[in-house]
Formats: C-alpha cells, structure tokens, sequence
C-alpha cells in the first residue's frame, strides 16, 4: 500500500560535522554529570531521557523546511507570548513565577523565546529591504523586548537578556549601521543606574557579591569563592575524573547545574576546558558556516542569530563560574542538568539541521 505523506517531508543531508561535534558534546556532559551529581545514575538517566526528547525533536525539525518554519514563526510567538502571560497568573517555582506546571511535568516558556524571538525577527525583516531603516529597526526592537520584559518580571533577568540578545544578533546579521548599535549601546550605558532601582534585592546582591565576593564569604559570597577554588585546584591536567575534592565534599554549590564547569575544571584541569571550549567554538563555527550556506534571509539571519547565541550561553556561564560576570544561573550548554533548556537547544541546532539540507532551495 503506497504511503501518503504531505510534499514537504522528506529526509534531507544531515550536517554530519556539527551532529557528531553535538554527540560528542552530549556524551562527554554525561560523564562530568555522572560526577558533578555525586555517582547518582537517575540523575544520569533522567538527563539522558530529556537529551533523548530534545534529539528526536531536532530530527523531527531537521525535516521541515526553512520556509514552513518561516510561516509557523507568528503561530510560535504568539504561543510563546501567551504562556508568558500564563506564567504570570499560574506560574510556580521557588520565590519565582518561571515554571508553568502541566502535571506530568513543569516546564519553563521562557526558553522557548530563545527560539522564538530570532525566528520572529528574522521572519520580520525576511521580506525587507536590508540594511533595516528605522522603522524597522525600532520594530525589531519592540519585538524582542516584548518577552524579555515579562521574562524579567518572572524575575529572571538573565534569561531576559539572553532572550533579547538573541534578537539583538539578527538585528546585527541585518547589517545594522554600526551607529545605531553604538548608540543603543550608549543608552543602555546611561539607563543602566536606573535599572538598578528596578532590580529585586537578591539581584542587587549577586553584583555585590560579584564585585566583592570576600566581604561575606561564608554567605553570599560562599558560591563563586567555591567555584574559583574547584577551578583553580585542577591545574593544568586535573584530579582526574571523580576525583575532585571541592565535588565530593559539596562544597560547590548547584554543582551539577549552574556550576558543573567548576567541576570539570577541577577534575579534568586545563587542558580538559580548553578542549571543551574548542568544540563548543567549533559547533559555533559550524553553524555559522551553514547560515553563510542559506539560500534566504530568513534562514541566514536564523541560522547565525542561534549560532551566535548558543556560544554567548558559553562564556556567560564560563564567566559567572570564574568569577569575571555576576551569577545569573545561566547553565553550560548540554553539560549541565536541565530540562526545557536542553530540548530547546537541539531543536534549535534541528533547525540548523534544516536550514543545511536545504540549503539548495530558495523560498
């Protein structure tokens, strides 16, 4: 019996560089996790069944074209903006309002604005003139600042700011005139004392603690005191793998999350980070090499804005953890502990996926 399936479905070339740069990520985040959670193989199997989700879900997307992702991009945003509006009324969590609460499980919609908003501002810009005028720019604008100021409400202004750089970046890949970027650099400058009347007390007290971590350091300022010591007792080669100190007796804080670099850096030193960071850049690399490949605006501005973005996650969790950028509990890509976020990183690179195999079609 011949199978029916809509046009569009079809299997496409797979980017085979940036899937085994991924595996080999996932594979090595398991190993420092296995550590980093204390040897527990549920917290193991819980994150290899998330990474399992977010696998299928970028295979699921590396089959749609760019250009019906194109057209589903409002439907998106529109979705994400309204589950940021639930999250307000019926979010749980913690002191927080981040997490929507479905039964079975909890998820954060905020990650899904880390996709959402390049998508949206990319779809935006696709069937105009570049470099963008100011019209558009300032659309742009209203765009990306639309979640990232509901996300900051939650309060989560680190993923707020993640989520509008993103969408700052596919501004950038617009070719927005260097004065225009400047400028609102200059202005975010000068409003930045204001923001700090508008920060919550906890946030005010992560940029003390960042400025001055030692004036309370069995408090505040315990975490990235810990952390610094884990990073620099590994040395050059490390302890050697499940034999950090600073892990094993819990003296690093959220150490399977936020800070399990502290205890990769302790276990496999130096040289261990180094060769991490070189993949990470690599997968970057590549997939800005795919979006120099894309045959339309849409896609080129999509593919560089996540490519950008996944490796500024990178040094924003690589400088909370060494002490050189506040703590804002920003975790390290695919190695840390997670759940929504890791689904939604692989359906972005699923995306990247799409993008490459079709990168022989102009729509």
């Amino acid at each position: 019996m011949r199978r029916i399936v809509p046009g569009w479905v079809k299997w496409p070339q797979m980017d085979f560089p940036l899937l085994v740069s991924l595996l080999l990520l996932i594979g090595f985040g398991l190993v420092v996790l296995y550590s980093a959670s204390g040897q527990d193989m549920s917290v193991v199997y819980r994150q290899g069944t998330r990474l399992g989700v977010g696998l299928v879900a970028m295979l699921v997307l590396s089959q749609v074209p760019p250009h019906i992702l194109r057209l589903w991009t409002p439907y998106l945003f529109a979705l994400g903006m309204a589950l940021l509006l639930a999250t307000w009324f019926f979010g749980v969590g913690r002191s927080t309002s981040r997490w929507l609460d479905l039964g079975p499980f909890r998820f954060q919609p905020s990650e899904i604005m880390k996709l959402a908003v390049p998508m949206m501002v990319a779809w935006y810009l696709h069937p105009r003139r570049l470099p963008p005028d100011l019209l558009s720019t300032l659309t742009c604008f209203a765009i990306l600042l639309a979640p990232a100021v509901l996300i900051a409400r939650q309060p989560d202004l680190g993923t707020a700011l993640l989520v509008a750089v993103s969408g700052c970046f596919t501004l950038f890949l617009a070719g927005l005139p260097w004065r225009v970027i400047l400028g609102s650099a200059g202005l975010a400058a000068a409003a930045a004392p204001a923001l700090w009347y508008l920060m919550h007390e906890y946030q005010r007290n992560r940029v003390r603690t960042f400025l001055d971590p030692e004036s309370d350091p069995l408090g505040s300022g315990w975490n990235i005191i810990q952390s610094k010591i884990a990073v620099g007792s590994g040395g050059v080669l490390g302890k050697g793998w499940l034999n950090g100190t600073q892990s094993n007796l819990e003296f690093i804080p959220e150490r399977h999350t936020d800070f399990i670099l502290a205890v990769l850096s302790e276990e496999f030193g130096l040289l261990g980070v180094l060769l991490l960071f070189a993949l990470y850049l690599f997968i970057a690399s590549r997939g800005l090499y795919i979006a120099g490949m894309a045959r339309s605006t849409y896609a080129r501005l999509l593919a560089g804005s996540l490519s950008l973005t996944f490796f500024v996650y990178v040094l924003v969790n690589g400088g909370m953890v060494s002490g050189m950028l506040p703590v804002v509990g920003v975790p390290l890509p695919l190695i840390s502990y997670g759940g929504t976020s890791i689904v939604t990183l692989l359906a972005g690179f699923g995306i990247l996926m799409s993008i490459y195999g079709h990168r022989n079609f102009i729509r």
